[in-house]
């Protein structure tokens, strides 16, 4: 067994200062037990941890890194700009190029709000679709993420899945109330809903393809039902891309369904591991944002340019002719050598992948397409599987409900590698 004692030393004395030890529960590993590892260097596809322990990572900082740990690109952004200021809370020239570059990608996206997170951004797309239609109702769908928004934790996936939380003590009972709470890809339930709440629906929101309770693809015949229904009774079509933006496709999950929102939140991936979210979409829209129209937003940090300058470098580069097309070639590589590899070991699995994308569901199920198919798959399964690779030098989410993430460094030694560690962590699952 790998030697990280300094890791669960330094956990220990997290958990004297910081509630749970952690500052975002996921990490604390109560999902999968044992203790969280800490790391101090990463490169490439690679992470080492404070003992010196060296893993291939497939969190990839929760998806931002797609051009792997410390990309030239993006320690050369930040650099240069650190050399001039870290921020002014002013503007600079910096936000409008990192605007242009996301107007210009993503479909239906017009004009565009930067802001710190991706829950700033959903909380601010909400506000500004009730803002703009005069509707308290909000519709989401079960396993969806959107970051710790009171009205949008129901159900929520995610860390409040990995804990058994099924919302939150401290959300008032009237906010949910706004809240209708559908099933994903249910095109009768969706139906249904919209001819009972239709004209008080401000906004449904969906992550298209979802990255919070493993990767689960949308049907194509549901976002476009989905986008119908939105306009026939004059709700706005929220696309959660906070995760898919930039990872599935140029132009994020849009672009691949070829269904334009009328809004689009995004993050990770545009800021280059650093602190970042955006809305933007519809002009007429947007312009019901302060200081243009009624809707209140503001955020100290927004357009940071260090955010800025790294996110420019990472959408820069993105555009590399071939660059999706080579992700996805690694992606399918590994997701299909991971179920030859279960399928070997006698162990029954699932496994979905969107480009840079997978998730890995323990049941016999066939095929996981929706919130209760992945509740219904075996969490302890995976928690074995979790330590097993571990063990072996691989790190994955320390929860059954995450995606694996796949970037640009993970070449054919490191998807080789942890195709040996998966054959033999399966089959030490199959003999327990």
């Amino acid at each position: 067994m790998a030697n990280r004692s300094r890791s669960a030393k330094a956990f220990a004395e997290a958990k004297q200062l910081i509630p749970g030890g952690v500052n975002s529960p996921v990490r604390a590993f109560q999902g999968v037990g044992g203790e969280p590892v800490y790391f101090q260097s990463g490169d490439g596809a690679w992470v080492t941890d404070i003992d010196g322990n060296r893993y291939i990572d497939y969190v990839g900082s929760w998806g931002c890194m797609i051009l792997g740990h410390s990309a030239r690109e993006v320690r050369e952004a930040l650099t240069s700009q650190a050399e001039q200021a870290v921020g002014f809370g002013a503007p600079t020239l910096l936000e409008t190029a990192l605007a242009s570059k996301l107007v210009s990608r993503v479909p239906g996206m017009e004009t565009v709000r930067l802001v710190n997170s991706g829950t700033e951004a959903t909380m601010s797309a909400l506000r500004l679709a009730r803002g703009f239609t005069g509707r308290d109702l909000v519709a989401k769908f079960k396993g969806c993420y959107h970051g710790h928004v009171d009205a949008l934790l129901l159900d929520a996936g995610s860390g409040v899945l990995t804990l058994g939380i099924p919302g939150s003590p401290g959300v008032p009972e009237g906010v949910v109330n706004d809240t209708l709470n559908l099933e994903f890809n249910d095109r009768s339930e969706l139906e249904q809903a919209f001819e009972i709440h239709g004209e008080q629906i401000a906004a449904v929101i969906i992550e298209p393809i979802a990255g919070n309770m493993g990767c689960i693809r949308a049907d194509a015949s549901f976002l476009k039902q989905l986008r119908t229904l939105a306009t026939d009774h004059g709700a706005l079509l929220i696309f959660d891309e906070v995760i898919s933006g930039f990872r599935v496709a140029p132009g994020g999950a849009a672009s691949a369904y070829g269904v334009v929102p009328d809004l689009t939140t995004l993050g990770k991936i545009i800021g280059g591991g650093l602190p970042i979210g955006a809305f933007g979409g519809r002009r007429d829209v947007m312009e019901a944002l302060a200081p243009q129209g009624p809707v209140y937003q503001a955020g100290t940090l927004s357009g940071n340019p260090m955010a800025a300058a790294a996110g420019l470098a990472v959408l820069t580069t993105l555009e590399t002719p071939g660059f999706y097309e080579r992700l996805e070639i690694r992606t399918k590589q590994l997701a299909e050598g991971l179920k030859r590899c279960a399928l070997e070991s006698g162990v029954s699995v699932q496994i979905n992948h969107a480009c840079g994308m997978i998730g890995l569901f323990f049941t016999d199920r066939n095929g996981v397409c929706n919130y209760n198919d992945v509740t219904a798959s075996d969490v302890n399964q995976y928690a074995g599987f979790f330590h097993a690779m571990l063990e072996r030098g691989v790190y994955l989410a320390p929860s059954a409900f995450e995606t694996m993430f796949v970037s640009a460094a993970h070449g054919e030694a490191e998807i080789n590698a942890t195709l040996s560690a998966a054959t033999e962590s399966f089959a030490e699952l199959a003999r327990r």
